[in-house]
């Protein structure tokens, strides 16, 4: 029997039943899933949760779904890694990262999708659909396959090519509109008026947004069941940072942690910062943006969730910090040295972002900070043209090697250099 007592507004607080559908008919708000707490709190217990498959569905006793068998890719329950070297370079002692890039499908999304699919199932639809920047879609594409659902898809006409490699490698309906994220969100929206689909962005929301949760919950058992003084995620949609709100709301719902405090942060692209900006100026009010960024996973300049993520930091403490690209580019290369982790450009913001932070002293000393790093790198290879340092080119001769590891031994400050 599910814990999932249907959905309510996030605005009015009113109650709907838990079918394919996103927004209030009452004061248009967005719907999110509803449980009753008081039965999971009896049903969602540590020991029963260690006993649990090693992916998010270890959580089901707090997630919507009513069947016990969901489309399973084992997504989730991904590395939290102490991060010793990137933390003394940016002065934070206590830093982990959460390494979204162990997923599947080499994303966050997994999370996200894996729960709106098997949900699409259990409401019995044939097709699963998607607007995505490439990320979604690629999951999206998986996610379909391994469900034997049709799906179809819509990007932007100039996604990268990496991405739409991996998306159309399933043999989706792969659509590239022209235009922006709105004209496109616009489209589907007019499709799923005609057609009979799951579209796990917009009528699935709800279930959709459940997955992201599941980082709360995993970052506070891999803690040993405590919870993080902060956490830092991307904004794109805003929907990872408010679930993961949601999600150590819910640990103390039900009693799994006694109390938690943790300060949720925000990390967006300077080009496309709407959040960010709101944030600053200290209004609720989040006004739309032109994408004008490498990160193209960021670039979301009407976010669903924005003003949920905007609330997310202001409430609990936390800061919402815009970076640039040259600032984005340095995080990912500063990750991958020091820690080994080539993650694309939403995670090089939140490297960027932690950074920031820390100058501003956002972080105490001793303070535990989990950065939640969000995808691969190979995502998203276009992001680092002309940026990395081309190999030397010699002839297979032991002189010109000595000659290059002379150059090596005479040059200072070298980022990744040989100890010679």
């Amino acid at each position: 029997m599910s814990n999932l007592a249907g959905l309510k507004c996030k605005e009015c607080g009113r109650a709907f039943d838990p079918g394919a559908v996103s927004v209030c008919d009452y004061c248009f708000g967005p719907l999110e899933a509803d449980y009753n707490y008081q039965r999971a709190s009896k049903l969602a217990t540590r020991k029963k949760i260690k006993k649990g498959s090693p992916d998010i569905w270890r959580y089901m006793e707090l997630l919507p779904l009513e069947g016990t068998r969901p489309v399973d890719l084992s997504p989730g329950f991904t590395p939290l890694l102490k991060a010793d070297n990137l933390g003394a370079r940016l002065g934070i002692k206590n830093l982990y990262i959460k390494d979204e890039t162990a997923n599947p499908t080499h994303s966050v999304k997994d999370r996200m999708v894996a729960v709106a699919v098997s949900r699409a199932v259990e409401l019995r639809f044939g097709v699963v659909a998607c607007a995505s920047t490439g990320n979604l879609a690629h999951s999206l594409a998986a996610h379909a396959a391994r469900a034997g659902l049709k799906s179809v898809i819509f990007v932007p006409h100039d996604a990268e090519p990496a991405q739409l490699a991996a998306i159309n490698i399933y043999e989706p309906a792969l659509i590239a509109v022209k235009g922006g994220t709105q004209r496109i969100n616009a489209l589907c929206n007019e499709a799923m008026s005609r057609e009979r689909w799951a579209f796990v962005n917009i009528n699935l929301r709800p279930y959709y947004a459940e997955g992201a949760k599941t980082i709360a919950f995993e970052i506070a058992e891999q803690l040993g069941w405590t919870a993080p003084d902060h956490i830092v995620a991307p904004i794109a949609s805003g929907s990872t940072l408010t679930a993961i709100r949601k999600g150590m709301t819910e640990l103390t719902a039900v009693e799994i942690l006694k109390s938690q405090e943790t300060k949720l942060h925000g990390a967006q692209a300077e080009g496309c910062a709407p959040v960010a900006a709101a944030f600053r100026k200290k209004s609720e009010l989040i006004q739309p943006a032109t994408p004008a960024t490498l990160a193209k996973s960021l670039s979301i300049g009407n976010p669903a969730d924005g003003v949920y993520a905007l609330r997310a930091a202001r409430d609990t403490g936390g800061a919402i910090a815009a970076v640039s690209d040259n600032e984005i580019i340095e995080g990912m290369k500063t990750l991958a040295r020091e820690e080994g982790i080539f993650a694309e450009p939403a995670g090089g913001a939140v490297v960027a972002a932690l950074k920031q932070l820390a100058s501003a002293r956002s972080f105490k000393a001793g303070e535990t900070v989990v950065a939640v790093i969000s995808g691969g790198g190979l995502k998203a290879p276009e992001a680092l043209s002309g940026r990395l340092k081309p190999p030397r080119v010699i002839e297979p001769k032991l002189s010109e090697l000595e000659s290059f590891l002379a150059q090596l031994r005479r040059a200072e400050n070298v980022p990744g250099a040989v100890d010679m």
